[in-house]
């Protein structure tokens, strides 16, 4: 039975009894309030009392709240998802994702402050990506917030081969709460913003166009939105409704604030060693700096770090030390046939992080002999052997499905660029199936 929420108004006859429960509620509220430092009582009005039938949990909402409302609660989706968090499971899952959350839920809800945002949207990143900074959806969206790589114009945040913002906590947050105060602003209510966040802004605001509706709740009964969508506000709810009661579930919000600092690093560094250095957590230093892909800092000035306070002095005088190499080099000697692209892949660096460390490099034709200094962002093994680098391409390959260059250029001992060139061909075509190419004759 769905629960009913039913207005009792306080009579005279009822007074002590009516006060008695108050009293009760209003300590609930101000253990919240202590634990929550939202600014706002987080229960419910004296004026209401949940009934509920058939159902463990006896719902109360919160009249300070623009999410959670008695309709809110009321729908059957959200007491569907306040069932699964409130089961042996669902709680076992919020307290492993508020774990991982704990380093950043502070900064997080600091910005919701600061922007007087619902205060709800501290566990939307539950929703998105359970407070896994490195969460990668099967769409590409990636972090605690889940931004997609076409979504993050105008918000600060950079991608390329050495960092990956979306998953910077800091960027990240910011860049989520702007896009939903936009979504907002041109929707007018938050349950359409959290809409547009999840399923795109152009894409509510057609549907909105198309139905001349400006309700998320009537639009989702009606089947407007994708499942996901639909299910999104009350996920987000359920969530926010049951974390605002931790006593009652067994939810353990953690109290202690974590604190960290910003510093700029004046040279190119690998997290690792200077988290060796400092007497550091390797780990800790990586997931606070989850944006650098290789856990190798961008060769920019200034770029900035982020450390755990207790270590600050510690990694201020590592970074200082001009002695101390922070970041590992692999050493390459060049043999004929090599090629900038080939080292590249074999290094699982890019062409312009070589460039970076070799000035020029690109411009001119590399020589037999000379040593070319690549970044370590990865152990590797020895380039292959170039035993059959002299020989002449007199064998033959017929392709069979699946293979590639790089595929065939492992199998042969050449470099997908030579076996390219070999065959007229251009590096990035795809081989056909059947097709004959010049290969080396190796032993058997």
């Amino acid at each position: 039975m769905n629960p009913r929420f039913l207005a009792q108004k306080r009579n005279s006859a009822i007074a002590s009894a009516k006060q008695t429960e108050f009293c009760k509620k209003l300590c609930i509220a101000i253990f919240f309030l202590l634990i929550s430092g939202t600014g706002k009582v987080w229960a419910a009005d004296e004026e209401y009392i949940a009934v509920q039938s058939d159902v463990s949990h006896s719902f109360s909402f919160i009249p300070d709240s623009d999410l959670i409302t008695a309709a809110a609660l009321e729908k059957p989706l959200t007491q569907r998802y306040i069932a699964q968090y409130t089961a042996g499971s669902g709680i076992e899952y919020l307290n492993a994702a508020l774990e991982r959350g704990s380093v950043y839920l502070p900064f997080i809800k600091e910005e919701i402050e600061k922007r007087s945002l619902p205060p709800e949207f501290l566990w939307l990143p539950l929703i998105e990506s359970s407070f896994h900074i490195t969460a990668r959806s099967r769409s590409g969206a990636v972090g605690l917030w889940q931004f997609m790589l076409n979504s993050i114009s105008g918000y600060g945040i950079s991608v390329n081969d050495i960092i990956d913002e979306r998953r910077d906590f800091i960027k990240s947050t910011k860049g989520a709460l702007q896009k939903l105060e936009d979504n907002y602003k041109t929707l007018g209510n938050w349950e359409l913003a959290l809409a547009a966040y999840n399923a795109g802004l152009g894409a509510v605001t057609r549907t909105i166009k198309r139905t001349n509706i400006k309700d998320y709740w009537l639009l989702s009964e009606k089947g407007e939105f994708k499942q996901e969508t639909e299910h999104y506000v009350p996920k987000l709810i359920a969530a926010a409704y049951v974390l605002s009661q931790p006593e009652k579930y067994n939810i353990n919000i953690r109290q202690d604030s974590f604190e960290w600092t910003i510093v700029s690093l004046p040279r190119q560094v690998s997290l690792d060693i200077v988290a060796e250095e400092a007497g550091m957590e390797r780990e800790l230093l990586r997931k606070l700096n989850a944006q650098m892909l290789h856990g190798i800092s961008p060769a920019v000035n200034e770029y900035p770090l982020i450390v755990p306070s207790e270590h600050l002095e510690s990694i201020i005088s590592v970074l200082q030390r001009e002695d101390l190499q922070l970041l590992k080099y692999h050493y390459h000697t060049v043999h004929q046939g090599d090629t900038l692209w080939a080292m590249s892949m074999h290094y699982g660096t890019s062409l312009e992080m070589i460039e970076q460390h070799n000035q020029g490099i690109l411009n001119r034709y590399l020589k037999i002999g000379e040593t070319v200094v690549i970044p370590a962002y990865k152990e590797v093994s020895p380039p292959p052997s170039r035993a059959v680098l002299n020989q002449q391409y007199n064998g033959n390959h017929v392709v069979e499905k699946g293979e590639t260059l790089w595929s065939l250029g492992k199998k042969y001992g050449v470099d997908a660029e030579a076996l390219a060139t070999a065959n007229n061909m251009s590096i990035d075509q795809i081989l056909r199936e059947g097709r004959s190419l010049k290969v080396p004759i190796i032993d058997q």
